[in-house]
């Protein structure tokens, strides 16, 4: 009988062992299909370029970044990490992803992915203009820059081989409707709120084919929040902004609609995408652009109060909550004790537990965009 009990004792152990490896093995896999990550758009993917740009926009500062190691205030627009860095580390490329301004960027740091993004842009060009941040088309500049700095150390074959495999994420578009259509008149004389979306959504399509000559593969691109739940528009269109906040919904209305076409045009161009390979390259892997629905989850954190551990949804944390963002939210800002309580940071950002639920919501569509 102590035989036995030895031998199964001993199986069991090879068996958690072949199953460790098994798991290591497939997750080791899965990340190493994946070169790097490159990230484009506004302040909810801007780990820190704006630190180098002439404008307002800015949060190198207590409050912000609270929650980092070291408390260090990096330029992030939260209290922690943002999504696109929950993304870096389960790819198992690094733990954040810097921003490509950075001028003491290491080539290691740079040969796994930076951040382009600029905090205040959007796809229109007139919403960068109005804080004097990095348009779009500038931030797909720097990428080509980054690209010729690539070839010098790897070569012309290498970097298109890192760049086809690398994953590419695009976070804009909220800034071109609520700090520049809603609120500056100039759009609205020429479109209404359906034909601007279009005027936008052209914008996009002109960006991701852009993106796809330039070499990338594997595009997630993340569609508008309920725009209407932001605190900083309930305050500034609720009829009863300080005692009874709720959602707008006439501005979250926008979003759905938004995002309903922008999903059947990011559709139409992976077709058009993988068609163009297939014909080109039959050997090659074909384009893949998906979707990132960031409207239904961040809509669930703020509908569920307590069910999903947030005791605070129509205000940031920072301050009143209720208009503070970006130079207003600072170092005498009164902070709430505990920001895992609330949905956002200040009143446009969310907070790193909200960034990281909308992580793990989305994790099941990366994971089909990373197949090989």
């Amino acid at each position: 009988m102590e035989t036995l009990g030895a031998l199964l004792t001993i199986n069991v152990h090879i068996f958690m062992l072949s199953l460790l490896c098994f798991i290591v093995t497939i997750e080791a896999s899965k990340k190493n299909k994946v070169s790097a990550i490159y990230v484009f758009g506004d302040s909810t993917v801007d780990p820190g370029n704006n630190n180098y740009v002439n404008t307002a926009f800015k949060s190198d500062f207590p409050p912000y970044g609270r929650d980092l190691a070291n408390q260090s205030p990096t330029g992030r627009f939260s209290n922690g990490k943002l999504g696109t860095d929950f993304i870096a580390s389960y790819l198992g490329l690094k733990e954040l992803v810097p921003p490509y301004l950075d001028p003491n960027l290491s080539d290691e740091e740079l040969m796994t992915g930076v951040s382009f993004a600029s905090a205040g842009s959007g796809f229109d060009p007139l919403t960068p203009t109005l804080s004097n941040v990095v348009p779009i088309p500038k931030q797909l500049e720097y990428f080509k820059q980054y690209k010729k700095r690539l070839e010098s150390k790897l070569g012309r074959h290498k970097t298109e081989n890192h760049i086809n495999n690398a994953f590419f994420f695009v976070s804009a578009g909220t800034n071109d409707f609520v700090i520049n259509y809603f609120t500056v008149p100039i759009r609205r004389r020429s479109f209404d709120v359906v034909t601007y979306g279009h005027f936008v959504l052209q914008h996009v399509k002109d960006f991701i084919q852009n993106l796809w000559t330039e070499g990338a593969r594997k595009i997630a691109f993340v569609g508008l929040p309920p725009m209407g739940c932001l605190p900083i528009m309930i305050t500034f269109h609720s009829n009863n902004a300080f005692f009874e906040r709720s959602c707008v919904d006439k501005y979250s209305a926008v979003a759905r609609a938004h995002n309903m076409i922008l999903q059947h045009e990011l559709f139409s161009m992976q077709l058009n995408f993988s068609m163009q390979l297939n014909f080109s390259n039959p050997h090659e892997h074909g384009a893949k652009i998906s979707y990132i629905d960031i409207y239904g989850p961040l809509a669930n954190m703020i509908q569920g109060h307590g069910n999903l551990g947030f005791d605070e949804v129509h205000r940031g944390c920072c301050g009143s909550g209720f208009i503070e963002a970006t130079f207003m939210c600072n170092r005498g800002s009164h902070v709430c004790t505990d920001p895992s309580k609330y949905v956002f940071w200040d009143s446009i950002h969310p907070t790193e537990k909200a960034y990281h639920n909308l992580f793990v919501a989305n994790r099941h569509i990366l994971d089909a965009l990373i197949k090989g």
